[in-house]
């Protein structure tokens, strides 16, 4: 039976990892971060505390 020989079906699958492997990472880690997040506003917010009457 041709399908239990492991001789070409192991270059094959070891071959496809290996373009997959190489080919898909850069373009999966270029859609991470597409622009630069940047701070909108740098200023910080004051914080003040609530009175509150607990009776």
């Amino acid at each position: 039976m041709p399908q239990l020989n492991p001789g070409p079906w192991f270059a094959i699958l070891i071959f496809s990892w290996l373009v997959f492997l190489t080919v898909v990472p850069p373009k999966v880690m270029a859609h991470l971060f597409p622009s630069d997040p940047s701070m909108q506003n740098t200023e910080k917010s004051s914080t003040e505390s609530w009175n509150w009457p607990w009776y």
